[in-house]
């Protein structure tokens, strides 16, 4: 039986998040499987060392977490500033506003959705406005790595950006969701403890084990205990406990997997150079493409069962995470030929 066109209307919904591949699977019920989803930027390589039993009987220990978050610092190179375990960074990002950041907020564009909802009614600039939104004091929020588009900003420029703030009774907030794999612009190390910046740090994504919902705040002690207060005495479970501490532990793995990513890319770079792309980014978990055809390409890929990311904001954009080994990349690399 012929199955039933889908219409551009039909998609919308996987333009909010990655990863809906129940969705996807709905919306293209002839795709063959399995579905190759390349719509997340997640490590498709997850960590995998976790050995121990965890004991789901007993409330998760304040101990434990305390040593999750030691591991979790050390892995980031956080000195003298503080940090609290978050059940994910998105629940982290949606205290900030109760947690106090001031206003007027200003948010930089492109970026997450969740970084306007998160600030209510944020205006939305460039990052050549960010000098002129600092002068105004308030709250920055920022994703660096940014995403989709991967752009770095390097942390000299944020700390002088705090520094401006400061002045000004304002915040700066970065959302480090995809600094584990690219440590390097991590303004993290930087930090004294005194200055008016919280990081929001992801488990999930350089893990590949998004499911485990674990992320972090770090940054001014002032900012990161309010976080902390409103997450109340048990914020994150005993397996993300567990699985954090052993995974942030593991350093041998973590520098393995980075070697690892950047060879990846390197491979997802040349086969879309081979198309006739540009892809874009600095992080090794994703590449950005801009195309006329981003609308029909992503709905070739979606008939292919090849799930990737386009944007309401951005009709011409198409974000491609890793495939997971040769044979993804190649079956990345037939679907666009055919397309």
């Amino acid at each position: 039986m012929r199955s039933r066109e889908v219409s551009g209307a039909d998609v919308d919904g996987l333009m909010v998040h990655g990863g809906r591949l129940d969705e996807a699977g709905r919306r293209f019920p002839a795709a063959p499987l399995p579905w190759l989803d390349l719509s997340t930027g997640i490590n498709p390589w997850p960590w995998d060392g976790a050995t121990a039993a965890i004991d789901l009987r007993r409330l998760p220990s304040p101990d434990e977490l305390a040593a999750l978050e030691r591991a979790a610092a050390e892995s980031f190179g956080v000195g003298s500033t503080a940090i609290a375990a978050l059940p994910g960074s998105e629940i982290g990002l949606r205290l900030l506003a109760p947690a106090g950041v001031p206003a007027p907020y200003h948010v930089v564009a492109p970026g997450y959705r969740t970084h306007a909802e998160a600030l209510p009614g944020a205006r939305a600039i460039t990052p050549a406005e960010l000098d002129a939104a600092a002068e105004t004091g308030g709250t920055i929020l920022l994703a660096n790595p940014n995403n989709p588009d991967g752009r770095t900003i390097a942390p000299e420029r944020l700390l002088a950006l705090a520094a401006t703030l400061a002045t000004r009774g304002g915040w700066l907030v970065i959302d480090e969701a995809f600094a584990d794999a690219a440590p390097p612009c991590s303004i993290l190390p930087h930090l004294h403890g005194d200055e008016p910046v919280v990081v929001m740090r992801s488990f999930g994504k350089f893990f590949g084990l998004a499911g485990v919902r674990l992320g972090f705040a770090c940054g001014h002690p002032t900012m990161v205990e309010a976080i902390r207060a409103r997450l109340g005495s048990w914020p994150i479970s005993a397996t993300a406990i567990a699985v954090g501490t052993a995974a942030y532990r593991d350093r041998a793995w973590a520098a393995t997997m980075r070697a690892g990513l950047v060879d990846a890319v390197a491979g997802l770079d040349a086969m879309l150079h081979s198309h006739g792309f540009d892809p874009v980014g600095d992080s090794p978990l994703f590449r950005l493409i801009a195309t006329d055809d981003a609308a029909t390409l992503f709905m070739r890929l979606a008939s292919a069962g090849i799930l990737t990311r386009r944007f309401d904001y951005a009709s011409g954009w198409l974000r491609l995470g890793l495939p997971d080994g040769p044979a993804a990349l190649a079956r990345l690399d037939a679907a666009l030929r055919d397309s």
